[in-house]
């Protein structure tokens, strides 16, 4: 029933969830769903997103999930990094047994999780993302639940990729709105200074400019000081250098 309504729930997840975060959050969980089964057993999933330019975005089906995925960050090693730089699947089949990141192993083995997994979901440019499943039992992924975790996470990647885009369009809007805004306060507060000083708008960005650097505080931080001593304090100069 989950692999025939797969596709839907994805898009679902997208039109659902407004945050990426709880997008990812929620794709985690529906994953965690669909590998368990698969395996027939619990299972755990988290989601790894890095982009460009920006902090690694890290989500879980539980608190667990993440605390495993987690583990990789303290020592560097693991199974999702690898699948981060190799771009394929990574079986850990029972970490109590591989060789492989003993420092992981050890810590995810110490946590009771024995058997781990992880997929490429996203392998873009500008951003990358890994689905690491894990299970409390050893040998949990055969090669049929391997091909089904890929396969989730090829359906899974045009959704994502959305996610990832809206997700930046939004930012973009943001930061637009935000420069718009101290544009704004920026304007009005040479508009006080032209006035009060008799100067120029040439010689009142100037002055707000040099303050500026003086302190060391940005233009916007500046201006905004003029603005609530204009609208707060008896009329006479609204600039304290």
């Amino acid at each position: 029933m989950l692999r025939a309504r797969l596709s839907e729930r994805l898009q679902d997840l997208l039109l659902d969830n407004e945050a990426l975060e709880e997008f990812l959050r929620q794709l985690s969980v529906l994953a965690a769903e669909f590998a368990a089964a698969e395996t027939g057993r619990p299972v755990l999933c988290s989601v790894r997103l890095a982009r460009r330019r920006q902090p690694t975005v890290l989500a879980g089906s539980s608190r667990e999930a993440l605390a495993l995925d987690s583990l990789q960050d303290g020592v560097a090693e693991g199974p999702g990094l690898e699948a981060r730089e190799t771009g394929l699947a990574v079986l850990v089949p029972d970490t109590t047994m591989d060789p492989r990141w003993r420092r992981y192993q050890r810590a995810a083995a110490q946590r009771g999780n024995r058997s781990v997994l992880a997929v490429t979901l996203l392998a873009d440019r500008d951003a990358t993302a890994i689905l690491t499943f894990s299970s409390t039992a050893r040998e949990a992924f055969d090669d049929g639940a391997v091909a089904a975790c890929g396969a989730l996470a090829v359906r899974a990647a045009k959704v994502m990729r959305l996610a990832v885009r809206l997700d930046a369009a939004k930012g973009l809007n943001r930061d637009l709105l935000q420069a718009m805004r101290s544009r704004t306060v920026i304007n009005l507060a040479t508009g006080i200074l032209m006035a009060q000083s008799r100067c120029s708008q040439t010689e009142a960005f100037e002055l707000l400019a040099q303050v500026s650097n003086t302190r060391n505080v940005k233009l916007r931080v500046i201006a905004e000081e003029i603005l609530r001593r204009f609208d707060s304090g008896p009329a006479g100069t609204a600039f304290i250098a």
